[in-house]
């Protein structure tokens, strides 16, 4: 009889944990985040028309960013950047730094908290006219580089 009652208990636990818990990997604008994939691949080729690439580099602190952005000769680069990274299951641990170019025409900002893991980034001029993406382990790799997509359609 002891085995019948420890599973109806745990499935009472089971579905209590469930109900009060949010796994917080479902987002709730899916719907509208499917109509925003058009947009987002425009904003890729437009990356990729201007022949743009970038190197991210974090600073020994595990803070402080540098990032080097090239372009095709006719291409003019802006003065500040977006930079995002977003955990792949963590919400709360995502970040937004804006990145200000310098003198030498590197690109510098500060993190709020150390990047440790596998990360998705993106980076893009603040008027949403571009972006790069890609994927971040911090673990394996001390360098990012962020090649422009060539994203073909059939």
């Amino acid at each position: 009889m002891a085995g019948p009652a420890i599973v109806v208990v745990a499935g009472f636990i089971t579905a209590w944990l469930a109900i009060s818990s949010s796994d917080g990997l479902v987002d709730d604008d899916y719907y509208k985040q499917g109509l925003a994939v058009n947009q987002r691949m425009a904003r890729s080729d437009a990356a990729s028309g201007l022949g743009l690439a970038a190197e991210v580099v974090v600073g020994d602190n595990g803070l402080d960013l540098r990032l080097f952005l090239s372009a095709r000769e006719a291409a003019v680069l802006p003065e500040n950047l977006v930079f995002k990274t977003v955990h792949p299951t963590r919400a709360g641990a995502d970040q937004s730094v804006l990145l200000k170019r310098d003198s030498a025409g590197l690109y510098v900002g500060r993190l709020t908290a150390a990047l440790r893991g596998r990360w998705h980034v993106s980076l893009e001029d603040q008027e949403r006219k571009w972006r790069l993406t890609g994927d971040w382990n911090t673990d394996k790799a001390s360098t990012l580089q962020l090649p422009a997509a060539d994203v073909r359609r059939d």
